[in-house]
């Protein structure tokens, strides 16, 4: 494909990995935080590409793994109610609540219906003006301009028929928690171009300064990780942190100024729960209070009082934290697979978990 096939080149990356061997001359940890790259160094066998002084752990870069299970359970009981249709991207119809999935309500009869973006979850609450459109508006910096503009259109529309449930969070404050936690061991970490591409890398700085890291933003491809993994360690051996852009054909450092402000008129930063880790404070986003007809829980405010209690056989958050790979769960691949999972890290098409299912870096 043009653009793309060059960002896959067999040789270029030969040459890359020649030039990482001849680089590495200590063992770093690297943590890519973003799920959808994860997929892609598993999809492209990167990981067993790399020299073995290089060892890679999986971030809380997931955003429908990390949705914590009392939002879930809350969307669950918002799809189930006769008066409500509930619009949710497919990734989030099999993440298991603490009973049921959403699958399981649409099967039972609730209106639940898969959207490809909050403006067609728009478009139902148009046509259906006698049912309230609840959205589930899920990610992290790179989704919320759009589901940031459903709101302002809806106002504007005077669609009152129409709510966000909103779990949106941020990297910096992830990336700060996990360098807070003392069970946490990571030498420089590999920056989300996508969300990057939405916020720029200027909020990295003071975090590669403060904790004494590398970050480098890189984008999705095998050659850009490869080069992203390249900088990083040339800044580790050289005892250099900073943040570098390894993907500056779509990141600047100021990033998206249009889409930032959005963000800001419509969100506000605020603690949020993440799932298997817990409370990040202002680690997500929720709607100001001008927009609070538009919020899901405080317009059916009985689902705040759902709490929740995470399976004691899932370790995604020590999954997620990048504490433990997936393949050393218990459960994984015997209670926990595809079909019966236990957390979303196994069904998410980010999810690390269900990168080791499929492309089986598990022992058989």
């Amino acid at each position: 494909m043009k653009y793309l096939d060059e960002y896959r080149d067999a040789g270029l990356t030969r040459k890359l990995l020649a030039e990482l061997q001849r680089t590495l001359a200590h063992e770093w940890t690297l943590m890519e935080v973003c799920g959808g790259q994860t997929h892609s160094i598993m999809r492209s066998g990167l990981d067993q590409l790399l020299p073995p002084g290089i060892a890679l752990i999986h971030g809380p870069g997931c955003p429908v793994c990390v949705t914590p299970l009392e939002l879930v359970d809350k969307a669950i009981a918002l799809a189930s109610r006769p008066e409500v249709i509930f619009a949710s991207y497919g990734d989030m119809l099999r993440v298991p609540g603490s009973d049921r999935d959403l699958f399981a309500v649409k099967a039972a009869g609730g209106d639940v219906r898969i959207v490809y973006s909050p403006l067609d979850a728009l478009a139902i609450a148009r046509g259906n003006p006698d049912r309230i459109v609840v959205f589930f508006a899920i990610g992290f910096e790179t989704t919320a301009p759009a589901n940031a503009m459903a709101v302002l259109q809806a106002r504007a529309q005077g669609l009152d028929n129409f709510a966000v449930l909103v779990s949106h969070v941020t990297v910096p404050a992830a990336i700060a928690a996990l360098m807070e936690s003392p069970d946490v061991k990571v030498d420089g970490f590999l920056a989300a171009g996508h969300v990057c591409a939405v916020m720029g890398y200027r909020e990295y700085e003071p975090l590669a300064e403060k904790y004494r890291v590398p970050i480098v933003v890189t984008g999705f491809e095998p050659v850009d990780l490869l080069t992203g993994i390249l900088a990083c360690v040339r800044l580790l051996e050289t005892g250099k942190p900073g943040v570098q852009n390894a993907y500056a054909r779509s990141v600047t450092r100021d990033g998206n100024k249009p889409a930032q402000a959005v963000i800001q008129k419509v969100f506000a930063l605020t603690d949020r729960a993440w799932r298997g880790i817990g409370v990040i404070p202002l680690s997500g986003y929720r709607l100001h209070d001008e927009f609070a007809a538009f919020d899901a829980e405080k317009r059916f405010p009985d689902i705040q009082e759902i709490v929740a209690q995470e399976s004691p056989l899932c370790i995604s958050g020590l999954v997620l934290q990048g504490i433990k790979k997936p393949a050393e769960c218990p459960a994984f691949g015997r209670e926990c697979t595809p079909r019966t999972p236990l957390g979303a890290t196994m069904v998410s098409s980010e999810g690390a978990c269900a990168a080791y299912y499929r492309y089986g870096r598990y022992p058989k």
